[in-house]
């Protein structure tokens, strides 16, 4: 991906070096959604479905010492910077054809833990996005994880994994989010699980509508690149991560959708750029379609 060059975003944080002494990762479900892109890495047996939960308990962040920083980090903290600057371009317009106005989400950066507006989260949960600030969360380790636990490198799966995060904030501000949080409150497990499934399916394709406007407007990625986020897709699907983690699959635990269902919307996405409701998920009706 061909980002030289490019401008860096303002909305970000550096909470590199602080610590909040959690020992798990949580987040809030009461009236606001901590969406995990990635929950299962080192082969454990977390369950998907158990992800969110309660706010148990809040802790002020602390700064442990001078954070030393290496220049491989420094550059991946700038490649983000460029990405969400794309993403805060992109879908500006996007909504102001749609007449509405985008508020661009801030990308913290931590290590180890951190404490959002939706509770406080380790390392473990991976990239998520926090509705209750507007806060994309990320400890750059998770992408040299993304390489070594899931042969998924390359510059264009790293964008994607936070176009996927800006793509739940899209969700926020269109209403869809606090909508389907609503609906799941209210049905059985089975039911919450399906509505989590199409959160995270539309995510991806709001992350593919990303990149058609990207590539159309910088002619910034090529079939490699394609082929690198299509790749990632694959390993963060509910049953791959579920039959390394434990040898099978639960479908009625899944919370983020299949391998095939999380390429598939992220291509239809890359190739179509469309914003019309009979592009993406929807949250009504039959759910053997997607």
């Amino acid at each position: 991906m061909r980002l030289d060059g490019r401008r860096e975003s303002e909305n970000f944080e550096d909470r590199r070096g602080m610590s909040t002494g959690m020992k798990a990762g949580i987040g809030g479900i009461g009236g606001i959604i901590m969406v995990v892109l990635f929950s299962l890495l080192g082969g454990g047996n977390l369950n998907l479905g158990d992800i969110l939960q309660q706010v148990g308990t809040q802790q002020m962040e602390q700064p442990t010492g001078e954070y030393v920083s290496t220049p491989e980090e420094e550059a991946q903290v700038k490649f983000c910077k460029q990405v969400l600057a794309s993403t805060e371009d992109v879908w500006t317009e996007v909504f102001r054809r749609m007449g509405k106005t985008y508020t661009p989400p801030t990308i913290v950066f931590f290590t180890n833990s951190v404490q959002s507006a939706c509770g406080g989260a380790t390392s473990a949960v991976g990239p998520f996005y926090c509705s209750g600030d507007q806060k994309l969360y990320i400890d750059l380790s998770f992408f040299k994880q993304m390489e070594t636990q899931l042969n998924s490198g390359g510059d264009f799966a790293r964008a994607y994994v936070i176009a996927h995060e800006v793509g739940h904030h899209v969700e926020n501000l269109l209403g869809i989010l606090g909508k389907c949080h609503a609906q799941m409150q209210q049905s059985s497990k089975t039911k919450a699980n399906q509505l989590s499934v199409r959160l995270e399916l539309l995510a991806d394709y709001y992350a593919g509508v990303w990149g058609y406007y990207e590539d159309q407007n910088f002619n910034s990625i090529d079939d490699s690149d394609i082929r690198d986020a299509i790749n990632c897709a694959q390993h963060i699907g509910d049953n791959y991560l579920q039959e390394k983690a434990q040898g099978y699959s639960q479908p009625e635990s899944f919370t983020h959708g299949t391998s095939a269902q999380r390429m598939k919307w992220l291509r239809l996405g890359l190739t179509s750029g469309r914003m019309g409701a009979n592009y993406f998920p929807t949250f009504e009706g039959d759910y053997s379609n997607l």
